[in-house]
């Protein structure tokens, strides 16, 4: 376990996911502190080697034995499920969906059936897993269906800022429809854990308002008072450090300075947007992203996975200029919650 075996999904084979695989797979870093492969297309990644311009050799494998853990070379678990000559870069397709969804699944499989330590998936596109058939809007979502697991989180990391949700991929009136006492107190739970696998002894968890101040003691909503309190109070019977609700316009800068671990929010935008203002840097001369730090986790599964928090970028794919970073985190971050899990922390 000091070098545990990671799966790295290619994403959509349309997208930046076999170009930032390939360029974090280049670092001989990785190799130190894991043993990496990728489960995708060999055509795909054979071609994101001449995109990205790599000097590095294609290993097609059957199996994890067959990996030979190399700098120098790639290790691809070949589901041999693209087309290359109806394959276009930046493009929406079923055929791109579907294979993306295959490469999560034989991931996912291959982590319950303990052959790998984590999953690291790259990017996929909804509208294309959507057109395959998928009905899951993501990846959080495809993980807790296929690990049959009933209560997960989406947590994002990013600098010196953590963040998970009490929901993600709804409407915001179904957001504060799932604003409920059992769903956050879940959500505390597990971000708790989840700080321990990560190497924190005694997280420090603030819990954002819903509402604008977090409700001025019912003045602009009875949310906290009727549900989120009542959490927190629950959460601290049970010897969690979790401390609110805060208002959120001032949790994260209290976070960021120190004052705590993580933030518990109550809905999708609530988390990412701040996660992502630190994370992503647009560039307006170029009119594009100079960087997308930032790496996604799903907590409470009994497998670890960790992802880049960044989306297709279809503008940039096929140029070989797409940033690598949230990859190298995600591979990070991975190796750290499994380091976490063999020594009894589960995230």
């Amino acid at each position: 376990m000091d070098r545990p075996i990671l799966g790295i999904t290619m994403g959509d084979p349309a997208s930046i996911g076999a170009e930032i695989a390939a360029k974090a797979l280049a670092d001989a870093a990785v190799y130190q502190k894991a043993r990496p492969f990728v489960i995708g297309d060999r055509s795909c990644m054979e071609d994101a080697l001449r995109i990205t311009k790599l000097p590095l050799a294609i290993h097609p494998i059957a199996k994890v034995a067959d990996c030979r853990f190399a700098v120098g070379s790639i290790d691809v678990l070949d589901l041999a499920n693209v087309d290359m000559a109806k394959l276009e870069y930046g493009k929406v397709s079923a055929m791109c969906g579907k294979a993306s969804v295959e490469y999560i699944e034989r991931g996912i499989d291959m982590a319950l059936a303990k052959e790998i330590d984590a999953v690291v998936t790259g990017p996929i596109h909804k509208e294309s897993i959507n057109q395959a058939g998928c009905p899951h809007p993501g990846h959080t979502e495809i993980f807790g269906a296929r690990t049959g697991t009933k209560d997960y989180a989406m947590m994002l990391l990013g600098g010196d800022l953590r963040v998970v949700h009490v929901s993600t991929h709804v409407s915001l009136r179904q957001a504060i429809e799932r604003t409920k006492k059992p769903r956050i107190l879940t959500v505390i739970r597990l971000a708790n854990r989840a700080l321990k696998a990560l190497g924190i002894a005694e997280p420090k968890i603030a819990v954002a308002g819903l509402n604008p101040h977090a409700g001025e003691h019912g003045l602009f909503g009875d949310e906290e008072i009727k549900e989120i309190i009542p959490a927190i109070e629950e959460a601290k019977a049970e010897g969690i450090k979790a401390d609110g609700p805060i208002a959120p316009d001032t949790v994260f800068g209290r976070t960021r300075g120190g004052l705590y671990d993580i933030v518990v929010c109550m809905y999708h935008d609530q988390g990412h947007i701040p996660l992502k203002t630190l994370g992503f840097t647009f560039d307006k001369a170029t009119q594009k992203w100079t960087s997308v730090a930032g790496v996604n986790v799903t907590l409470g599964l009994p497998i670890i996975r960790a992802s880049v928090d960044h989306g297709t970028a279809f503008g940039k794919a096929g140029k070989g200029t797409a940033s690598h970073e949230s990859m190298l985190d995600a591979i990070d971050v991975a190796v750290k919650l499994a380091h976490g899990r063999a020594a009894g922390h589960m995230a």
